[in-house]
């Protein structure tokens, strides 16, 4: 005996449910765009991803966390202003970015604030991290987390063994007044130009090197254009998460708690991502014949010692919120 078919307008009926519960479902589902400027597979993208991931398990799906990498919404200072206008809802940026609208940020400019990274991730990780983070909001954004510090050095035609090296060297740094003074006070040339344009400059002879984290030496190709990878490890860049606060005061209070716990949850693996990238870029500067120099550090501090007199000029309260940084190390 077969078995009995559905009708064909049962068939249709159950066809409409389903497109409706699809629908529906479609139309709970809140979209948010996450733009960052550094290549796919960096530490800025493997975190991102990371909170994409566990905002879709704690949300069940209903959050959909969307990331555009390598500046496919603009540079972080076009991202930034979108997110306060409430066009974009997160950004990961660099603190520099912020320094000249929030001149307290600026702090994090100084030569030689931190000893390594390692301690960058504990001050920032604590109650001092969460002042910086606090002051967000009177400027149009909320700041979720810090992810951690990225460590900046020198990529070069020449080498930089020591303060003097660094005389007459046309460098293309951060422009972000303490960059600019550090690099001033010993001799060099900070050069002003888009990041997109330092391979080609460096080609040509236009500079002679550029401050840059290990990861992007080998990610962008700039192993090709230069032939010593200089320590110096002058600045710790914070490196942070965003939300444009116009988005996220229309969010409802059990969302921004969930959007919260997820950042908060990323940041334990953040540091992890950007050791895992680093480790690999030096490794592979090693691989592409770029001479690694082991810079006199304690030389170069020596010679940018007073950087901090003169951009502690430009912060308000800036002596007092050093000292702060240094009493949480």
């Amino acid at each position: 005996m077969s078995k009995k078919t559905p009708s064909t307008s049962i068939k249709l009926a159950l066809a409409a449910a389903m497109a409706g519960l699809a629908l529906g479902a479609q139309a709970a589902t809140l979209e948010l765009q996450l733009g960052h400027t550094q290549p796919v597979n960096s530490p800025y993208d493997l975190t991102s991803h990371k909170f994409a991931e566990i905002v879709a398990q704690k949300s069940n799906g209903d959050i959909k966390v969307n990331v555009f990498p390598q500046s496919q919404l603009g540079g972080e200072v076009k991202m930034i202003q979108a997110a306060r206008l409430g066009s974009l809802d997160m950004v990961i940026t660099a603190q520099a970015v912020l320094g000249p609208t929030i001149k307290e940020y600026m702090i994090f400019d100084t030569p030689y604030l931190f000893d390594d990274i390692e301690q960058a991730n504990k001050v920032l990780a604590g109650p001092v991290g969460r002042k910086y983070l606090d002051m967000l909001p009177k400027y149009g954004l909320v700041g979720l987390d810090f992810l951690y510090a990225i460590e900046r050095d020198i990529a070069s035609t020449k080498p930089i063994k020591n303060a003097k090296d660094f005389e007459g060297l046309k460098l293309r740094v951060m422009q972000a007044p303490g960059y600019v003074k550090t690099y001033e006070m010993l001799g060099s040339q900070p050069t002003p130009m888009a990041y997109n344009e330092v391979y080609l400059a460096m080609q040509q002879g236009v500079v002679d090197g550029g401050d840059f984290s290990p990861e992007s030496v080998t990610l962008d190709k700039f192993t090709e254009v230069a032939d010593y990878f200089n320590l110096t490890k002058t600045q710790y860049l914070p490196a942070l998460l965003v939300y444009s606060k116009k988005k996220w005061d229309a969010l409802p209070p059990e969302t921004q708690k969930l959007l919260q716990d997820a950042s908060a949850e990323t940041m334990t693996h953040a540091a992890g991502f950007y050791k895992q990238t680093y480790d690999q870029a030096m490794a592979e500067l090693k691989q592409s014949g770029m001479t690694i120099i082991d810079s006199d550090r304690a030389d170069i501090k020596k010679a940018v010692v007073d950087v901090k007199t003169e951009l502690f000029k430009s912060i308000p309260d800036g002596q007092k919120l050093y000292d702060e940084i240094q009493a949480a190390k």
